[in-house]
């Protein structure tokens, strides 16, 4: 509140506690997060109110780097996230099984081609329940996940005519042993230097708690665990054991960072928020550039579906026409109209030029420097 009212546009809000703890991880680094003034305070607060992180927590935390996964798809190489993410792992799940298809033959938004993006999707998802898990904990099959013979299986597995029920798709089985508040920001520079990074609170305001005396909220990430593995979470998505809550575990995110190169050049950055509609707006936009050769702003503003297994809707946001709904019931989808929580952000290199895309949706900027 602001002296007993609300903020009002034009109002200057001053977090001096948020400026105090930047002010300290500045000077000291990490560190202070871990070890110091900061790391005290949180875990002070942690233990006045019967929260679970301790002092030995967080001085014990380390951030995990893995190798990132790479892929190709129609002669662009993609690089994206591996490691508890599904985003990466799926997203290359459906380029594969998309290539194999001439779905965009129809155009952007026809019918036919999202007839064959939502039976993807559908079936990357249900591989998505069973199989990925942190890394640490759970043997994540990538070579299994993305062999060949598998995303033909896939492939061969779609009706062009029909949607195939959910219950009828089942995750694969191997012979191996076993928000919407999140920020996206994409940089490239004159080197062809890129970072393409993704960061949560999982839901809006993440915790809706604020830690005491240090102006930051805490995430509620559990909630992407499986709490009752074969449940839904609070996004609807269905997981299983793999992703089940154990100490020092990473759950199971659908942040999906990623980087395209073309003849090992920089070609594009990309990523978003939105939950587990990431990965299928990832995807999107890609497909809108590299298929539908449309401009960054256009890959990123144009409507989007989402289909995540169960529940078995296909979710279309406002734009799309009358007939094209009426054509994917026909098809048999059980069509669910809502909007997206996303904030796509894309750089786009091509023709000499730098593009930037920036997502109608939410309040994303473009800059140059």
């Amino acid at each position: 509140m602001n002296n007993g009212r609300y903020y009002e546009p034009g109002d200057l809000l001053v977090q001096k506690e948020l400026a105090q703890t930047l002010a300290r991880i500045a000077r000291d680094g990490s560190k202070d997060f871990y070890e110091g003034e900061t790391a005290h305070r949180l875990a002070d607060a942690m233990a006045s109110h019967g929260g679970l992180i301790t002092l030995a927590d967080l001085k014990a935390f380390n951030v995990s780097e893995r190798p990132t996964l790479l892929g190709r798809y129609k002669g662009y190489e993609i690089v994206t996230a591996s490691g508890s993410s599904s985003g990466g792992v799926g997203l290359l799940q459906l380029l594969g099984i998309l290539e194999g298809i001439d779905y965009s033959k129809t155009g952007a938004g026809s019918a036919a081609s999202l007839h064959y993006l939502a039976e993807a999707m559908r079936r990357c998802f249900a591989d998505r329940s069973e199989y990925i898990g942190d890394p640490d904990f759970f043997h994540v099959p990538y070579d299994s996940l993305l062999d060949p013979k598998h995303i033909a299986n896939l492939r061969a597995s779609i009706d062009p005519d029909h949607a195939t029920p959910s219950d009828q798709v089942r995750p694969a089985k191997f012979a191996i042993r076993e928000g919407g508040d999140t920020t996206h920001f994409a940089v490239a520079d004159a080197a062809g230097n890129a970072v393409a990074v993704t960061v949560t609170l999982n839901s809006q305001y993440g915790s809706a708690v604020t830690a005491p005396g240090l102006g930051f909220l805490l995430n509620d990430n559990m909630d992407n665990f499986a709490a009752n593995p074969g449940k839904t979470n609070q996004y609807g998505l269905v997981q299983g054991e793999a992703n089940a809550i154990q100490p020092h575990k990473r759950p199971v995110a659908s942040m999906t960072p990623t980087i395209v190169l073309k003849d090992g050049r920089l070609f594009m950055i990309v990523g978003t928020p939105g939950g587990p509609t990431i990965l299928n707006s990832v995807l999107q936009a890609l497909l809108h550039v590299v298929d539908f050769h449309m401009n960054a702003q256009d890959a990123v503003a144009a409507p989007r579906i989402h289909h995540q297994w169960y529940p078995d809707k296909l979710f279309l946001e406002p734009g799309f026409s009358p007939d094209t709904i009426a054509l994917l019931k026909a098809r048999g989808h059980n069509i669910e109209m809502k909007g997206s929580n996303n904030d796509m952000n894309m750089v786009l290199m091509e023709g000499g030029w730098i593009q930037a895309g920036v997502d109608p949706r939410r309040e994303g900027k473009a800059a140059g420097y």
